[in-house]
């Protein structure tokens, strides 16, 4: 009993401390959220492109205490996925699992919605074509007598089925002035296809008009 009572508030002080930091660790019972996750995509292919459309986001299920899961802690959580194993075209499945989930410590994974990504793969496809431009429509009482666009061809790159399909790029759409004086405008490509980009990202096209009232 002496050794029990022996600097006894100094033991029921270290008790409490203890105590406190478990719940302070631990936060209280576990119970389960689920959060959307963006899916990033790593070690891609250099030679091939994906063709199949890729979810942004993942819904993830998982455990843990409530001092785990706050939107602070889980607000960060990541769903990899590793490329570094596909060497040609074709469709691979790959399955979410907890390696291919970024959660905080103490947190369980529990599944994914969707549980698998099946990507197609495809070679990829480099190819020159016209540039196409539009206008809004002309200002009435006048029409277009002269146009020059430059670069007049420009070269657009991605999965091969995807570029093979396209035989033109767009300008956006050019707003025409009321006058017979030449104007000359910047204006950004469209290759129609998301999967789909311009060799030179962010090309600008410029657009020489002119118009010419209607007799």
């Amino acid at each position: 009993m002496r050794l029990i009572l022996e600097n006894l508030w100094l033991k029921i002080a270290s008790l409490l401390i203890a105590v406190l930091w478990w719940m302070a660790t631990v936060g209280g019972p576990e119970s389960t959220t689920a959060v959307s996750a963006p899916v990033q995509l790593r070690n891609l292919p250099q030679d091939l492109e994906l063709s199949s459309p890729l979810p942004e986001n993942a819904y993830i299920e998982m455990r843990g205490t409530s001092r785990r899961l706050t939107s602070q802690e889980i607000g960060n959580a990541l769903v990899v996925v590793d490329l570094g194993t596909v060497d040609r075209a074709g469709e691979r499945t790959f399955s979410i699992l907890a390696g291919n989930v970024n959660l905080p410590p103490g947190v369980e994974f529990l599944r994914s919605v969707p549980s698998q990504l099946r990507l197609k793969f495809e070679s990829r496809l480099t190819k020159e074509v016209p540039v196409l431009t539009r206008y809004a429509a002309p200002p009435s009482g006048y029409h277009i007598v002269n146009q020059l666009v430059s670069p007049a061809a420009v070269k657009i790159v991605g999965p091969e089925s995807r570029v093979a399909a396209i035989d033109r790029v767009q300008t956006d759409p050019i707003e025409l002035a009321a006058d017979e004086e030449e104007h000359t405008f910047h204006v950004h490509g469209f290759a129609g296809d998301a999967q789909v980009r311009l060799e030179q990202p962010g090309q600008i096209f410029n657009v020489k008009v002119r118009l010419e009232k209607d007799r």
